[in-house]
């Protein structure tokens, strides 16, 4: 939905964090979506990085914004796969 309000394409993203719970999720968010797997977690996600309990939106923000200052990327998107609590 942001996406989508945000007028931009997705091919104009050039950064994709997607939250990885579990493995099959960023996989399953790929094939929905329809982005370049090259662009998807491209410091690994939380499983090589670390799933902070309570913090997991701190830390994937802060990934990608890291990511896109050091390879001059414009636009990211950053996703949750979240239950409310």
């Amino acid at each position: 939905k942001a996406l989508q309000k945000s007028g931009l394409s997705i091919d104009q993203i050039g950064a994709f964090e997607v939250n990885e719970a579990f493995a099959p999720v960023p996989m399953a968010w790929l094939k929905d979506i329809g982005a370049d797997e090259k662009n998807l977690n491209p410091n690994g996600g939380a499983i090589a990085l670390g799933h902070p309990l309570g913090g997991s939106g701190a830390r994937i923000l802060t990934t990608l914004l890291y990511h896109m200052r050091d390879n001059n990327i414009q636009y990211g998107l950053q996703t949750m796969c979240e239950g409310g609590g």
